[in-house]
């Protein structure tokens, strides 16, 4: 390696003049414990370095080393069970080596070197491959099945493959394009801010279920497809992206712990090796992998985490896996990002920010998608980016949030008031969205019942108007309603607290299918319904609202999975409990 000297050090950054051939985003070396860094800017004969780790002890006169290789990530078999830090040094195999605290300069690759999996080749000798080809798989863990894949650029006919036990740098297959030979093994390597190629992206027009009744029905989110979750201190974030982890029909989940507190990942550490994926049975860790960097590691680590996190993530949505990519919090990664940009003394933008934190935000949320993957045999991947963002006092007008929902197609509002409340999840039904619903409605109409886009219109619409009636009872009180009103406000209740509260610890109730989200919505409005009628015939409101059926609705959603005849019992019960009510006097 060539060497340059450092010239200036301002915390994490660090100036140097005399790098050899540099180039934006080149790997460096710094000092002599030769310290993990990349260049951001170039300035005539200077380079500007963002330093992994801590850059105390680090001077004027001391020596970089430049790779000429940007940053990258090593991808193949054991990425999945593995928790990494933000540019992928295994931590678990750290702590082993030099104890609880990341040294500085440690290395580690990301990929084990001596570990062995057995490959068994899908390929013949003779065979035309592309780039994005299968060549073999792997059965990385006891669920996922790795397909080993022709890298990016790489095309030609078999010469040589074999089935055996192999390392991650071992070769199991030769490609001969008529000029060169190409030995592939199992791993490869990937600029981590360069997205991976596809064939092309597809509508996002499948949802991503992930059994919380307020998102699937009212506010879904498509495979492909980009949410955001905005919320104060204590308002739920980690804990619904810990559920959709665990519950949404995905096949693969990759969790960046972006600057969170080190009590929250270390929580998050010790409890998804212990949870159990309710689609396999096994370990949920099996089709997991964590990337842990919490707030007291160093800043530009940070930074890179979530472009290591998506490359990751594109990785296997190569292979045709359903991805949901989970990132808490972009809020911490955009002060990493105002912490650089400060100290290379760019002009701020609002807050502080970079004038181009709209623009990174952008380019990450874009990375995800539906797509069909290239090679030959077309098959179809997804990654589903979720991205939690912690506005200060929870102020949904600051920069990030803002600069966030710009690119977003789906905003999940947590609110504290309703978590105070034990409303959970906390989710503000009156200022979220989501741009797919339209698409979810034709999915919703082919696959689940032809009632339920209606449905779910009428109930939420529903729950606007009893908003509206909110503020004349709080200032004159339920008395000043008409019948018809009382029933408006008894109705939307009915959906607040029999729908979209969900119970996490009921095995029943924690997560709900779409065929009984339908059910069981239909059930409440099948209630609302005939007391209107009921009151159009002339039947007392308070002896509606009494009626015994309304505790069997607010049970009906500890009902088990695919016992639909108890539903259609209670709505039988609903007509001849109303009907038998009496009339006013």
């Amino acid at each position: 390696m060539q060497e340059g000297t450092i010239i200036k050090v301002s915390g994490p950054l660090v100036v140097a003049r005399g790098v050899p051939d540099p180039k934006m985003y080149d790997m460096v070396k710094v000092g002599e414990e030769l310290l993990m860094g990349e260049v951001i800017e170039l300035r005539g004969d200077t380079a500007s370095i963002q330093v992994y780790e801590e850059t105390a002890g680090v001077g004027p006169g001391d020596p970089v080393f430049s790779t000429g290789e940007p940053l990258s990530v090593e991808l193949g078999p054991g990425l999945l069970t593995s928790i990494f830090d933000g540019v992928q040094r295994p931590l678990d195999i750290i702590r082993e080596r030099v104890g609880n605290y990341i040294t500085r300069g440690v290395e580690e690759p990301g990929l084990s070197r001596t570990k062995r999996w057995h490959f068994t080749p899908t390929v013949k000798v003779g065979d035309e491959l592309e780039s994005g080809d299968e060549i073999g798989d792997v059965q990385e863990t006891p669920t996922i099945l790795h397909h080993v894949m022709v890298p990016p650029g790489i095309k030609g006919k078999v010469k040589r493959v074999e089935e055996g036990e192999f390392t991650v740098e071992d070769t199991v297959a030769i490609l001969d394009d008529g000029e060169k030979e190409h030995e592939l093994s199992m791993m490869q390597r990937w600029p981590v801010r360069v997205p991976r190629p596809y064939k092309r992206k597809l509508s996002p027009d499948i949802p991503l279920i992930t059994g919380t009744r307020i998102i699937d029905t009212f506010f879904p989110v498509s495979k492909g497809g980009t949410a955001c979750v905005p919320g104060p201190f204590g308002s739920g974030k980690t804990v619904l992206q810990h559920a959709i982890a665990k519950w949404a029909d995905s096949e693969i989940v990759v969790f960046i712990g972006c600057g969170e507190r080190g009590n929250e990942m270390t929580d998050m550490l010790l409890e998804f090796p212990e949870l159990d994926d309710p689609h396999t049975g096994e370990s949920l860790m099996t089709r997991t992998i964590l990337i842990a960097n919490t707030s007291n590691m160093p800043v530009a680590a940070r930074e890179a985490s979530i472009y290591t996190g998506i490359t990751l993530a594109e990785f296997y949505r190569d292979m045709g896996y359903d991805v949901t990519l989970q990132a808490d919090s972009t809020s911490r990664w955009a002060e990493a990002l105002r912490e650089i940009s400060g100290r290379l003394e760019e002009m701020p933008g609002e807050e502080g920010f970079p004038a181009y934190l709209g623009t990174r935000l952008a380019a990450f949320y874009e990375r995800s998608g539906r797509i069909t993957c290239e090679g030959c045999k077309e098959h179809i991947g997804s990654i589903t980016a979720i991205g939690a963002v912690s506005p200060p006092g929870g102020d949904l007008s600051e920069p990030v949030v803002q600069a966030t929902l710009r690119v977003v197609k789906v905003f999940w509002g947590l609110e504290d008031k309703l978590a105070f409340r034990r409303h959970f999840p906390a989710i503000n039904w009156l200022v979220s969205y989501s741009q797919y619903t339209r698409k979810m409605m034709e999915y919703w109409d082919e696959d689940v019942d032809d009632e339920f886009p209606a449905l779910r219109n009428e109930a939420m619409g529903l729950l606007q108007r009893e908003s509206e009636l909110e503020e004349i009872v709080s200032l004159v009180g339920i008395e000043a309603l008409s019948d018809q009103e009382r029933m408006v406000m008894e109705g939307a209740k009915s959906i607040r607290e029999d729908f979209l509260m969900q119970n996490a610890f009921d095995d029943a109730d924690v997560y709900t299918s779409l065929r009984k989200q339908f059910l069981l919505l239909r059930l409440i409005m099948v209630f609302y319904y005939e007391a209107l009628k009921a009151l159009e015939e002339g039947k007392a409101v308070q002896g509606i609202i009494d009626a015994p059926v309304r505790e069997d609705i607010a049970r009906a959603k500890y009902i088990p999975e695919g016992d639909e005849d108890r539903f259609d019992e209670l709505e039988r019960r609903i007509v001849e409990q109303l009907a038998a009510v009496e009339s006013q006097v």
